[in-house]
């Protein structure tokens, strides 16, 4: 009596309709109501695409209009890698389902429009309808409307019997019955699908790959800007390119980089270590050589020259000896000989 004994099963096995086969999957079909979708079997079982691609597929066809499908979004969504969720797309791509194409915007940016189509064959055949709004999704079953072409049926043309002879001076023909027109049944609307909220999702932010962009720092300026200094920085910048065929600079240049020079003379910098510091490890090619001359101008400004006092051994501060107390014979510091604190102050309660 203490064993429980799970019935569920064996009523969902009676109520599979049909003799039950003896081995293999057995489905208890439950009919839903809401949050479904429709899938081909020619997806769900197609015998070429791999496992994950049909996983896939069946996913982006359950999503709603305006979702993002990208590889980035997918590999954050499922824990598949971006290499094997590519590949899936790639083959939906190959077999028909999916459809990506580059398209420019009206602000000149380019951007990928994803299309999945859930029948593939009817696509090829014209058949094709778009979908505005999310996948086939229903709060209710309902039955399938199909909207036909009636056709009116044209009037047939009604045979009108001549008039006999008869006797009778003036012949009346009999009326003919002239069939009425059908009425035409009108068309059955299409309900549309209302749209299912979906649960809400946390948004995933992926990490961003690239280091922040630093400041580019100013070009150094001297504190004087003497005409000496003016007209040897300049005589500098424009004798360059014969030391490096690459550093050719025009005037414009000259006078933008003409301070930075300045500043290295300021700094008792030598045109000899100035030349050595711009010219040296010059890469191949040299596309901007205006703008490599501003960097190394900026990054390897050396320090000013420290002065002579800067340069003086630190001087210490005097140090005062240590003196032998006459009265108790302890040692204190006094520059004069005596005695210490405790005996002065001994000595002088006695006086």
């Amino acid at each position: 009596m203490d064993t429980q004994h799970d019935i569920a099963l064996p009523h969902a096995l009676a109520a599979i309709p049909g003799p039950v086969p003896p081995s293999g999957v057995l489905h208890a079909v439950i009919p839903h109501t809401s949050r479904f979708t429709v899938v081909g079997n020619h997806l769900a079982q197609h015998a070429e695409l791999s496992l994950v691609a049909i996983g896939i597929g069946v996913h982006i066809q359950s999503l709603p209009a305006g979702s993002k499908v990208g590889i980035k979004a997918l590999a954050a969504r499922f824990p598949e890698g971006e290499v094997k969720i590519a590949c899936a797309l790639r083959e939906l791509e190959a077999h028909g389902y999916l459809h990506r194409t580059r398209v420019r915007l009206p602000k000149g940016r380019v951007a990928t429009r994803t299309v999945f189509c859930n029948q593939p064959g009817a696509a090829l055949r014209g058949g094709m309808v778009p979908v505005v709004g999310p996948a086939v999704r229903s709060t209710a079953p309902a039955p399938t409307l199909v909207r036909e072409h009636i056709r009116v049926p044209e009037p047939t043309p009604v045979a009108v019997p001549e008039p006999t002879a008869v006797p009778e001076p003036t012949p009346v023909p009999e009326p003919t019955a002239v069939p009425e027109p059908r009425p035409v049944p009108e068309a059955v609307p299409v309900p549309k699908p209302v749209p299912v909220p979906e649960a809400p999702h946390a948004p995933v932010r992926l990490p961003s790959r690239t280091a922040p962009t630093q400041p580019r720092r100013p070009l150094p300026h001297p504190h004087a800007l003497t005409p000496e200094l003016r007209q040897a920085s300049s005589a500098f910048l424009a004798d360059l390119r014969r030391h490096a065929e690459e550093l050719v600079l025009s005037e414009q240049d000259v006078e933008e980089l003409m301070p930075g020079v300045a500043a290295w003379l300021e700094r008792d910098a030598t045109t000899d270590a100035i030349r050595r510091a711009l010219t040296a490890d010059l890469p191949q090619p040299l596309k901007h050589p205006a703008r490599l001359v501003r960097h190394r101008l900026t990054a390897l400004l050396p320090p000013p020259l420290p002065g002579a006092h800067d340069l003086a051994s630190p001087r210490r501060a005097p140090v005062t000896p240590f003196q032998t107390c006459d009265g108790c014979e302890r040692a204190f510091r006094s520059h004069d000989p005596g005695h210490c604190r405790d005996c002065r102050a001994r000595y002088g309660e006695a006086a």
